[in-house]
């Protein structure tokens, strides 16, 4: 009789955590296409009025500027899982209008679910041009094409050690951008052998997942390998819409939003029938292989991936981490109920509460659930700081920022802020002041206290 109730709330959880994931998904969707189709009517009626607005603002800016965005190193926005680039869903800003604020950001679309791995690739040649390598043993061991798309014209094609840049990655972003900085430390990159880890400035994270999420396990990942899934979960759901989406291949749905399976080629010209059944019974796809988002983001995942990153002594490293808890008599709870997106509230509840299956090796030695329960409903706290297992990368706790200066690098500085994962994304009204104090001091810190110490060597000298 237990079990039957422990079943029949367990769907119900699921029901309705799939109904809020549509239901936001849908939002999400229809804010685009309102958001696209107001502007086409706007510029339909009032064409002539926009255009002599823009030719005034253009002077004006030009007239007191006195620096060449060009010349600025670019800040580069990373977005997280289920994100997009700027040209995906129409004029809709992922980091809600963040890029505005300084003269030079780009905003990569990269693909929403495809792999850690496989982004840090596709993030390399959308700067630098080219047509994206994934390298042929990965592809190989992955099942798909071992190239994938072409960007005639790199973003920063000039991107060296003299041309750095500065990362900014929310959520599965950050960890993106670490894993791009070793790439470039081990020279990763075919036809590119001068590649070194001073090609990053500094990255800074907001809500990075650095060393894993409990949620997976919420979402339907098995705890006991931290790789395949449950067979009824919230998971499963996605992965059979994400084949079916990526299956039909609509140009102009996959235009406003992509996956980023392309690479696997999953659609119904390629593989009929027969493919999409063997992709839907998970004998094929990224599923099947595990090349996806959602295996690098538990504990075991974030552990392998780790163990070969390393925190590089001329970069600058800065962290938000976030949490949406707090402790009543010693009892993590929510700590507020408004406050929280309806998306994460009760995932919110749920990894407050979290224990590890007594019959599963913990993932890690001195694992303790209760330093796991702090989190900000899709990420622990404890995971966003800096990176900690399998050892723990040098860290400084900062309250104020001035306490902090002059900055070092090799150190990661960290903030402990109040907000839930999504505050600082989408919609800029919910973050309220936050949102700019938040941006405000990132590019700030980018342009005015962040810099190579080396100074560049003049022709028949040496550093000594």
């Amino acid at each position: 009789m237990i079990r039957w109730w422990i079943s029949a709330l367990q769907l119900t959880e699921l029901f309705v955590s799939s109904i809020v994931h549509l239901l936001y998904g849908f939002y999400i969707f229809s804010s685009a296409v309102a958001g696209d189709l107001s502007q086409a009517l706007n510029e339909w009626f009032f064409k002539s009025k926009v255009n002599v607005l823009e030719l005034k603002q253009e002077e004006t800016k030009d007239s007191n500027s006195t620096i060449d965005p060009n010349t600025l190193p670019p800040i580069v926005l990373v977005h997280g899982i289920f994100g997009f680039g700027k040209g995906r869903l129409g004029g809709l800003s992922y980091f809600a209008g963040a890029e505005k604020k300084d003269e030079r950001v780009l905003v990569p679309d990269l693909g929403s679910l495809t792999s850690i791995y496989d982004r840090a690739r596709e993030l390399f040649y959308y700067l630098k041009g080219g047509q994206v390598d994934y390298g042929a043993e990965h592809s190989e061991a992955c099942g798909h094409s071992q190239f994938g798309r072409i960007y005639e014209q790199g973003q920063y094609p000039e991107w060296d050690e003299d041309h750095p840049i500065h990362f900014v990655g929310h959520s599965a972003g950050a960890q993106v951008a670490r894993v791009l900085q070793q790439m470039l430390a081990d020279k990763a990159f075919k036809g590119y052998e001068n590649t070194t880890e001073n090609w990053v400035v500094s990255i800074t994270s907001l809500s990075g997942a650095f060393n894993g999420t409990t949620r997976t396990y919420f979402d339907g990942i098995q705890p006991e390998d931290g790789r395949t899934m449950k067979p009824i979960c919230l998971l499963q759901l996605c992965r059979i819409g994400v084949i079916i989406y990526d299956w039909l291949d609509i140009p102009w749905l996959k235009a406003y939003y992509n996956f980023g399976f392309d690479h696997y080629n999953i659609t119904w010209k390629k593989m009929g029938i027969r493919g999409l059944v063997d992709c839907l019974m998970g004998n094929a796809g990224p599923f099947a292989s595990g090349d996806w988002i959602l295996p690098d983001l538990t504990i075991q995942g974030s552990l392998q991936l780790n163990s070969h990153l390393r925190t590089f002594p001329n970069t600058y490293y800065f962290s938000y981490a976030t949490k949406r808890t707090r402790k009543i008599m010693g009892v993590t709870v929510p700590s507020s109920i408004l406050g929280i997106h309806p998306l994460l509230f009760i995932r919110v509840l749920q990894m407050s509460q979290w224990r590890h299956p007594p019959d599963v090796s913990p993932p890690y030695k001195g694992y303790r659930d209760e330093e796991w329960w702090e989190n900000d409903g899709a990420l622990n706290t404890i995971s966003m700081t800096h990176p900690r297992l399998p050892v723990e990368h040098p860290s400084q706790f900062v309250v104020n920022d001035k306490d902090c200066h002059p900055l070092q690098p090799g150190i990661w500085y960290y903030k402990i802020v109040e907000a839930d994962h999504i505050l600082f994304i989408v919609n800029r009204e919910r973050a309220g002041v936050q949102f700019d104090m938040i941006y405000d001091s990132i590019f700030e810190r980018c342009r005015k206290h962040v810099f190579r110490r080396t100074p560049p060597t003049l022709p028949n000298q040496t550093h000594h």
